[in-house]
């Protein structure tokens, strides 16, 4: 889920072009260098780089410059706010009034009451946190809250998803050893693998969807991202057009996609380890391509639970395509859950913390991110890099940004965290005797 404006065409043809370059080489047969592969990621990179500082451009309030202090004349939009909310100097930022000062109430009730206030004057107030951690009123002209929203274009979308479902299919069939190329009637055995990502990334994005709708946000349609290599998919996207009304919105809107997704991705990883072999690991004579269950704490209980004692002590899994869609989708749900910038997992922080903390806990989660790319799994080190260049950057803040989600909202937010440390972290040492999968470490 993210904050992105998709006014330009342009951007999604950028984006396109080197994977339809791509496609069209492998048509012809024509024999691709090694180091092309990475030259088409880094291109559509810089595409998603170039949508993303496209939107913040649109959607970001300018930071608010100092000025000589000066007081709120009789008529001016600010002396509305006396009653709940003493202003004690005021800013400007463009446009923009930024009032700082004390609160005179419980911060719902002063926002709700600043927004009707407001209504029909042509300004919008937002209540927001400060450099110093006080609660600041902001005024800014009606429209520049959310920035432009242009309908949708309903056929960008259909497209995007049929040219992802071309590439899942294509790495599909691939996975289960079919070139496309030599054998196109054999497409159907790309299928399992293709249909359980899209479901997975689309109940994910629908989650995202349903929440903004259900909170009066506007918000588009899903944006499928396909790629001809790695997953057949850089995945997907919604555009939120309107900013959140507070934060229990914002954490809403963060936190259904992940969960959507969760809800599909298990049991499709659930049913595809009842068709997937289990074979001894390389070391005597194994297999060398298996998967290790204890690589993730909740890939072991799932495993355990679908495949009982079929999952024997120094044994991995060859994963069907349909389980292997399932550990993907987990996967991607952790990686989304990342307390990082623009990620779900940064939206569901900012909501619980507040920006302020929100953005210690996503430069103290990149640096962890960065160090497990660097000394444990250097797969993360690629996500590091991309979530630093494209996700990184905060979203636009609710209106109300300064009251709290709730208590039931927090619980439900750790529970997310958790769901992140047992789809990342390997089985513990002492877990490994009572799941009966032997331990790697010994």
């Amino acid at each position: 889920m993210r904050h992105r404006s998709s006014h330009s065409l342009l951007g999604h043809l950028v984006c396109l072009l080197p994977i339809l370059l791509l496609l069209a080489l492998a048509a012809f047969e024509v024999r691709l260098p090694l180091l092309l592969l990475p030259v088409v990621m880094l291109l559509c990179c810089l595409a998603m780089a170039y949508l993303m500082a496209d939107a913040c451009s649109h959607n970001h309030h300018p930071a608010p410059d100092r000025v000589p202090e000066s007081p709120p004349a009789p008529d001016a939009p600010e002396a509305m706010t006396d009653d709940v909310f003493r202003v004690e100097r005021v800013r400007r930022a463009g446009a923009a009034t930024v009032l700082e000062g004390e609160l005179l109430g419980e911060p719902g009730e002063v926002y709700e009451t600043l927004r009707r206030r407001y209504e029909g004057t042509g300004t919008v107030p937002l209540l927001q946190e400060g450099a110093d951690g006080r609660p600041v009123v902001v005024l800014v002209p009606r429209g520049s809250e959310s920035g432009d929203a242009p309908a949708p274009r309903l056929w960008v979308h259909a497209l995007l998803l049929v040219a992802t479902l071309a590439t899942t299919t294509w790495v599909g069939a691939a996975h289960a050893g079919v070139d496309l190329l030599r054998e196109p009637g054999r497409f159907a055995a790309g299928l399992p693998y293709a249909l359980a990502l899209l479901l997975i990334l689309g109940v994910h994005e629908s989650g995202h969807y349903l929440a903004a709708r259900a909170h009066g946000m506007r918000v588009s349609p899903p944006y499928f991202i396909p790629a001809p290599v790695g997953l057949g998919t850089f995945g997907a996207f919604i555009q939120l057009r309107s900013p959140a009304e507070n934060r229990r919105a914002l954490f809403d809107v963060a936190a259904a996609g992940p969960l959507a997704g969760l809800a599909v991705a298990v049991p499709a990883l659930w049913i595809g380890l009842q068709y997937s072999s289990v074979v001894p690991a390389q070391g005597s004579g194994g297999h060398a391509g298996g998967v290790d269950a204890g690589s993730s704490v909740l890939l072991a209980v799932v495993a355990k639970l679908s495949l009982g004692d079929d999952l024997a002590r120094g044994h991995v899994l060859v994963l069907h395509p349909l389980a292997f869609a399932g550990w993907l989708g987990l996967l991607i749900t952790a990686l989304n859950l990342l307390p990082i910038g623009q990620l779900d997992g940064g939206h569901v922080a900012d909501a619980m913390f507040g920006r302020r903390r929100g953005a210690a806990v996503a430069a103290a989660a990149l640096v962890a991110l960065f160090g497990l790319g660097l000394f444990v799994w250097s797969g993360l080190l690629g996500w590091a890099i991309l979530v630093y260049f494209i996700a990184g950057a905060k979203g636009l803040p609710p209106l109300d940004d300064v009251s709290g989600p709730g208590a039931g909202r927090l619980a439900l937010g750790w529970l997310t965290f958790a769901l992140l440390v047992l789809i990342l972290v390997p089985v513990p040492h002492r877990l490994y005797e009572s799941l009966n999968l032997g331990c790697p470490y010994l």
